[in-house]
């Protein structure tokens, strides 16, 4: 079965394909937590944290990492309840996905991201950093956990 990354190669010859990353986006009001993939899609890292200021810079500045890393798909969490219904939250981060994905022409991919958050924060908490050092990390961490799954 190909990977992720390769489900969404664009191919410039049939000799020579290339491959495309996936871009993971944590959204948050305070911070936008970024990871992005090898270009196989298998090992993701984290890049750093965006801080919102206004939608128009914010979709530009993801356009941005989404043009020079040859990103392929966008892979936004949703932020789902533990009951799996959507909240409010969740709808702003689909109106988010779909505004991207007509500003980018690139697919936008929703994931349940529950307990991402959670697993980030146990992560950094076993590793002894300081929480403020923690809260700066931990969306850059989950999105590093969205796209690893």
């Amino acid at each position: 079965m190909p990977s992720a990354g390769a489900r969404f190669c664009r191919r410039r010859s049939a000799a020579t394909p290339v491959q495309s990353r996936i871009l993971a986006l944590d959204l948050g009001k305070k911070r936008i937590g970024v990871a992005i993939s090898d270009p196989l899609g298998i090992t993701p890292h984290g890049l750093p944290n965006l801080v919102p200021v206004r939608k128009r810079a914010d979709f530009a500045a993801l356009e941005h990492i989404v043009r020079e890393r040859q990103v392929g798909l966008i892979l936004m969490g949703n932020p789902i309840n533990m009951r799996g219904d959507e909240g409010r939250q969740s709808g702003w981060v689909r109106e988010f996905a779909q505004a991207l994905e007509k500003r980018t022409g690139f697919p936008v991919k929703l994931w349940d991201e529950r307990l991402t958050s959670v697993e980030a924060n146990r992560v950094l908490r076993s590793s002894g950093i300081s929480i403020e050092q923690r809260a700066a990390a931990v969306d850059r961490l989950s999105a590093v956990i969205l796209d690893s799954l």
